[in-house]
Parts: C-alpha cells; structure tokens; sequence
C-alpha cells in the first residue's frame, strides 16, 4: 500500500512539475557567399542560373533561400529555392540582370544578403546572338567611388559618388541600404545635379551599409555599385535664433578676407566659406555677419560656428575651438540653407563690425 502511494505521488509530481525552458532560436544563417553564373541546363530563352556557397545556421538546418532581382522600381523576389543552384527564368534574352539572396531557417531567421551578382540572360549552354529590340535597351554603368566624408556634418549619414554613364543619358539614383532584418531597402532617389545623398533618424556612432543604382529614362538600371559602410553622425546642433545688431552702413576695413562658394538644387543649398586674418595680430571672440541678397534665402543648419539669422540678416559666432584666428591664419565655416528659386551671393560681409575684403 505504501509502495502504491508513492508511485501515485510520483507521478502526480511528473504531471505538475513544468518542462524545463528552451531559449527561442534568434541566430539567422551565415551570409551565403561565393556567387557565381551557372549555365542553365535548358535551351529555354531568357534564363540565368545562380550558384552559391550553402550558409550554415545553429540549428543545424538552414530552410532555404530567397533571391530577389532588380528592377526599376525596387528589389523583387523571384525565387525561393531550397539550395544551391537556382534557375531564373522569364527575362530578356542578352540582358544582364542583378540579384542577391538571403537564406531562412526553420525559426524563420533570415541572413544578411550576399553579394551582388550581374548575370545576362541566356538559352543554357548554347547562346545565339539575341534579336535587336524596340528602344533603348542599354543600362547605366555601375556607379563607382561611393565614398563617407564628403559632405559637411549632417546628422546621421550622408556620402556621395562619381557620375555614371548611359548611350542615352542618366537621369537619376535610387539609394538602397542593407536592412538588419535581410536584404536591401530602397532609401531614397537623387537626381543627376548633385549625386550626394544624407539619411538621418539612425543610431549615431553605427555604420549603415548602402549601394547606389543609376537609372536612365527608359527604366534600365545599372548594377548596384560595390556596398559601402557609412557612418551615422551627430551633426552640429542649430542654435536658437537671437537679436543681433545691424552692422554700420560703412563699417571701416579690418584686417580680414572672406570667400564665399556655394551649390544649389532645386529649394536647396550647400556654403563652403572662410576666413583669413590678414593682420599682424589675432583675432579673438569673432563675429562674422552678412546679408542675403534674396528675402527667400534662409539659412538652416550650420558647423564651425554659432548661426543665427534675423530676416535676410545672417550671423556667425565662433565656437570654442576656433575663437581665436592667429595672423595669416585661415578659419573655415559653412551651412546649409534654401531658396525659393532666386539664390544670388553675397557681396558684403564684417568681422567684428569691420569691412573684409571678398576673395573671388
């Protein structure tokens, strides 16, 4: 009797004690690597084949693989096959194409994209010369030199790239950047004036990869340029405006020279200026003050300075690094600001009330 009741409380024990805790899988897959065009077996037209190095995974399993095409609008996912190689079908014949992939496991984890890949449409082993088609059927060429560090201090990224060509002409970029949950998203479009592009609401201090994709008018695109780490930056803060005085209407000459360059796009603008102490002496706590030729011009976002702006009134303060400029020395500053179509220089500027001359 008492061996039964034991038994009995053992197994009761059994049915209430919770099964110990399994942690839920949130590794995704290793990157797949070593992209490479496998001829199709077919002598179907328009065709590309894809092998890859398998990715492996901590589960032991990897599901499979997504690939995903470019096209003028965006990435598409093509195919989902379950390993190495993959066939692509329903394209141009003789047109080149690009692609990436990711792989998933059984938890639904998905990788970081693999490297890009350019393929031309094919029949398989034997590829006849295409048939000529209607209209421009040539893409950009890939855009190249993407590149951090070439912009002023714009919070979070910002970066540019060199010009690509077409038989036409380009007419813009569309900017991807790869996304922590797989694959790449399209971020934003530039047109061909000024190929610079700035995203902001990231995680300062963390690299943010992009890749740059030319387009023409007839919707071909190039291949994606070479993925490039950027840095997401703090940017300068923008001062609140305040009062500030009006300088003399003949202010006497001092011992300064200032330049002033600028680029323009549509409502915008970028100034690159500097100043040069052309004394004998330094000059300490400085003020520099200039007016807008145009009531629309307005000044946004600056560095090097303090910047303010009382109607077309605009002042910059040092900051504690640069209060003092020594003799022959050259201080650089600048901003960002916009228009309303009109965007004309500057013609007159003081430095601490006094005229500087104004270098061409």
């Amino acid at each position: 009797m008492r061996l039964r009741m034991s038994l009995i409380a053992g197994a009761l024990l059994a049915i209430i004690t919770p099964l110990p805790a399994f942690a839920a899988d949130t590794t995704p897959p290793s990157r797949p690597g070593g992209l490479m065009s496998c001829p199709p077996p077919s002598s179907q037209g328009g065709m590309v084949g894809i092998c890859w190095t398998p990715s492996t995974d901590d589960s032991g399993s990897v599901a499979g693989y997504d690939v995903y095409r470019l096209t003028s609008t965006g990435f598409v996912k093509t195919s989902s096959p379950t390993s190495s190689p993959t066939i692509v079908g329903g394209l141009t014949l003789g047109r080149a194409y690009s692609f990436y992939l990711v792989a998933r496991d059984l938890s639904g984890n998905v990788s970081a994209p693999s490297s890009f890949i350019t393929l031309t449409a094919t029949t398989g082993m034997q590829t006849p010369t295409p048939s000529p088609e209607p209209g421009d059927t040539q893409p950009p060429s890939q855009p190249q030199n993407v590149r951090d560090g070439c912009l002023w201090d714009f919070p979070g990224t910002a970066f540019c790239w060199d010009a690509s060509t077409d038989n036409v002409g380009v007419t813009g970029y569309d900017i991807y950047r790869e996304s922590i949950s797989g694959g790449w998203i399209k971020v934003g479009s530039v047109g061909t004036q000024y190929r610079m592009f700035n995203e902001g609401g990231l995680v300062t201090g963390q690299y943010y990869t992009y890749s740059v994709v030319a387009r023409d008018a007839a919707g071909n695109v190039s291949p994606p340029s070479t993925p490039t780490p950027i840095l997401a930056r703090q940017g300068l803060p923008t001062p609140s405006p305040s009062p500030t005085p009006t300088p003399s209407p003949t202010p006497t000459a001092g011992p300064c020279e200032v330049s002033y360059d600028s680029a323009m796009w549509s409502t915008g603008m970028a100034v690159w200026m500097s100043v040069k102490n052309t004394g004998t002496t330094p000059i300490s706590i400085w003020s520099l003050e200039f007016d807008f030729p145009d009531a629309g011009q307005r000044f946004v976002s600056g560095h090097n300075a303090n910047w303010s702006q009382s109607g077309r009134h605009v002042t910059a303060r040092n900051v504690a690094w640069n209060a003092q400029i020594a003799p022959n020395a050259t201080m650089n500053l600048g901003f960002n600001g916009s228009h309303t179509g009109l965007n004309p220089e500057p013609t007159a500027f003081t430095l601490n009330g006094m005229s500087c001359v104004v270098r061409p």
